[in-house]
């Protein structure tokens, strides 16, 4: 029985224990660290606490000088601002116009076309009403000469 829980242990520690996983992949990452990139890391930290000093000493005053003429400039923008509303405003103005021409244009389109169509449909019927004169005079003038011509040949 002592036997069989200290297998069972084994067999537990082996499935759960990742300690010895763990101590390799932490002394991976150490060596890759402390080996291959050396000092470079510190190396760019200084660099950019350098530059930030560098930038703080020497362009605060350009900044604090520069930025006396943040009002002028929020007032040109402000200006900016309402000649941009008012374009707009106009904008939708001659748009609306536009539109309002349109739609009368498209009416008044409308109408010529079927003013077109009732003229072409009299004038269709004009045509034909002719048409169905003639061919009635032409019977009448055939009927009267088939009417002569029995008469005479009897």
């Amino acid at each position: 029985m002592t036997e069989l829980s200290r297998e069972i242990g084994e067999v537990w520690f082996r499935l759960f224990d990742h300690r010895p996983f763990l101590k390799g992949e932490i002394k991976f990452m150490l060596k890759e660290f402390e080996e291959k990139r050396g000092d470079r890391e510190v190396e760019n930290l200084f660099n950019v606490i350098e530059s930030l000093t560098d930038i703080k000493d020497t362009q605060i005053d350009r900044i604090v000088k520069s930025s006396a003429a943040l009002p002028v400039l929020g007032e040109k923008l402000g200006q900016t601002l309402q000649l941009s509303n008012q374009v707009e405003k106009d904008y939708l103005e001659i748009q609306k116009d536009f539109e309002k021409k349109r739609a009368e244009r498209k009416l008044k389109r409308d109408q010529e076309w079927t003013q077109f169509i009732d003229d072409m449909n009299f004038k269709c019927q004009r045509i034909d009403n002719t048409f169905e004169e003639k061919e009635e005079e032409l019977k009448d003038l055939y009927a009267d000469l088939n009417h002569k011509l029995n008469i005479a040949d009897k």
